[in-house]
């Protein structure tokens, strides 16, 4: 091999007792540190539009002495801590709570105090492990917020979920915005620029102790569907969400406090979201929580007849079941009842139990 840059992409899943048993044989590795192990990987190596791609077993894996390649695997197999103090051990739901007249699909609703505080409720009655609480709509074609209407919009919903036994995560690009929300109670920070947005919004995530989503998106909400392009969308995003998470640690953010998204549908076509979907679990590479948010999107449009968003939950149940299979650990859905029950079929069915 050449001494290009590696990636590892986990393949042949085993879950549970049948995982457990083929790492104790050797013929398989923990991946991220849970209950999935994989027993073979594909090693891509070099440069998007520039790399090469080889085939191992975990075996022969396990007997190559390429420090780089050593490097990665370890961030592949290593435990991840507890993010925002959960337990990663099985699948968390993210519910949605968008306090915004324009959001994708239920923008208007809850965009009332008492309707998103109550919403939240409810989100967390149902299974919802954290309530991300956004006020500026980010859909392809959304306009920015001022900073002080978006206050106006979310601090009375954080002041009116005190109490809450959901982890409070605030959805914003806004420096301003996160400091006010982790005063109010939120202990996550949910940015889909990957803090490219706001300059001050590293110095905020490291001084007040937040948690943080970094997720992928190529350009603005307003035009970032006009026609993105990429050599290969898979490694692009990595190399990216790796550079934000180097940038988040050098400014003192530890890596258990950084958990990575890779944006399905922020600039990407259809085709570039389902190559996301079919190489998820090589994002375990980057050595952090993975958090995916394909509830409701457009792209699931493109699998039938689903015009209103509302009527894209079952693509949205497949495609959490689909990334949960290759590991990944968040899931940022707006029906938490309804995902958490597909994915309790789905683990009864590869675990053989619900627990």
């Amino acid at each position: 091999m050449s001494d290009g840059k590696i990636y590892l992409r986990p393949l042949g899943f085993l879950y549970g007792p049948q995982a457990y048993a083929a790492i104790e044989d050797g013929l398989a590795l923990p991946l991220a540190g849970g209950t999935i192990a994989f027993t073979s990987v594909e090693l891509i190596e070099g440069a998007p539009k520039k790399s090469k791609a080889y085939m191992f077993s975990v075996p022969a894996l396990s007997e190559a002495g390429d420090p780089d390649l050593r490097a990665r695997l370890d961030l592949v197999i290593q435990p991840r801590s507890p993010f925002a103090g959960l337990d990663l051990s099985r699948p968390s739901l993210m519910g949605i709570v968008n306090v915004t007249p324009d959001s994708f699909s239920d923008g208007g609703l809850y965009d009332e105090t008492e309707g998103a505080v109550a919403h939240a409720a409810e989100l967390t009655k149902d299974g919802a492990a954290i309530v991300d609480i956004g006020g500026e709509s980010t859909r392809p074609g959304s306009d920015t917020v001022a900073v002080d209407d978006e206050l106006a919009r979310v601090l009375p919903v954080l002041q009116g979920l005190k109490g809450t036994s959901a982890v409070i995560s605030i959805d914003t690009r806004k420096a301003e915005v996160a400091k006010a929300a982790a005063k109010a109670g939120a202990k996550i920070f949910n940015d889909v620029s990957a803090f490219t947005y706001d300059p001050d919004s590293l110095q905020v995530a490291a001084e007040t102790g937040l948690d943080v989503v970094l997720m992928h998106a190529r350009g603005e909400p307003k035009t970032m569907q006009d026609n993105p392009t990429y050599d290969d969308v898979v490694l692009e995003v990595f190399d990216y969400l790796e550079a934000r998470i180097e940038t988040c640690v050098a400014a003192g953010i530890a890596p258990s406090r950084i958990a990575a998204d890779p944006g399905l549908g922020f600039g990407k076509t259809l085709e570039h979201n389902l190559a996301l979907f079919a190489n998820v679990s090589l994002f375990h590479g980057l050595g952090v929580p993975l958090l995916i948010g394909a509830s409701r999107k457009q792209f699931i449009r493109g699998f039938g007849q689903a015009a209103d968003p509302k009527a894209r939950e079952p693509g949205s149940y497949a495609a959490a079941i689909a990334t949960a299979s290759q590991g990944a650990q968040l899931f940022r859905v707006h029906d938490v009842a309804g995902a958490r029950q597909a994915l309790g079929v789905w683990r009864a069915a590869v675990y053989g139990s619900e627990k």
